[in-house]
């Protein structure tokens, strides 16, 4: 994330003015904004993880409530892992890429209005200044200047008759940091009942290991949020944990009032 952005906004969560007015001077406006790559994709990692951990654990307590089987929650758990992932990573890639071409799609006919029918064209950038409260010479000036660019022009028209703001996010990339995401976080409820293949010892303690390293996973995935939601990381790190912790509660709840259907 750009640092003067950054700091802008801790300031603000700090509600610290003299911190916002340092974030604001114009040396650090004018200087070219650097963002790192990757970036963009924060969010899939984050919601990947949560989604994971989170139905992956609801498994792992359905089945321990319908007292089955260490190898049913691995096979329960490890074929949601890999399928719901998947299927989550797919649906990432399709509504990215739908989205992406509907923005191409509409940039490509707002570049032939422009080609085509300038003046219509120039009037709608009119008509969004006016709302803004431009009139006389001033408007006359804006639209002059806007117009003067075609890129400048697009981009106002898209961003500002079409609220499309432009993204450069690989479809690719987002499914694969989804499905990293969901796979490796949401493979934590299922360690101790693969480790306990090894080491026999703890089976019977699974389940309890499994709860005290997934509560861990679900506050820290929380706590990652606070990257895209800005919160404060023990309110964003305790409201996934409750999240989790109820869809377990829930799946155990299931599992034990049905288990003698397992019977």
């Amino acid at each position: 994330m750009n640092k003067r952005i950054e700091s802008a906004r801790k300031a603000f969560l700090d509600k610290n003015i003299e911190e916002t007015k340092k974030a604001h001077e114009k040396h650090l406006i004018s200087e070219k904004e650097h963002f790192p790559p990757g970036g963009e994709h924060i969010g899939d990692f984050v919601y990947g993880a949560t989604d994971g951990i989170v139905t992956t654990f609801a498994v792992v307590s359905g089945v321990a409530g319908a007292s089955l089987s260490p190898s049913i929650v691995l096979i329960l758990g490890l074929g949601n892992l890999f399928a719901d992932g998947f299927s989550m990573a797919v649906g990432n890639y399709l509504s990215t890429k739908s989205e992406l071409e509907f923005q191409q799609q509409e940039r490509k006919r707002e570049e032939w209005e422009i080609h085509n029918i300038p003046e219509g064209e120039i009037e709608e950038i009119k008509n969004i200044y006016i709302k803004k409260g431009f009139e006389g010479q001033k408007l006359e000036d804006a639209v002059k200047i806007i117009t003067s660019n075609k890129k400048i022009w697009i981009d106002t028209m898209m961003t500002e008759e079409l609220n499309i703001i432009p993204r450069q996010k690989s479809p690719f990339k987002g499914a694969l940091a989804t499905f990293m995401a969901f796979v490796l976080v949401g493979f934590i409820p299922l360690f101790t009942y693969v480790l306990s293949y090894f080491i026999p010892s703890i089976k019977n303690y699974s389940f309890t290991i499994s709860i005290f390293l997934t509560a861990m996973a679900l506050f820290t995935v929380g706590v990652a949020k606070v990257h895209i939601t800005k919160k404060k990381w023990w309110i964003s790190g305790s409201e996934v944990l409750l999240i989790g912790g109820l869809a377990a509660i829930i799946a155990y709840t299931i599992g034990l009032l049905l288990k003698g259907l397992a019977l």
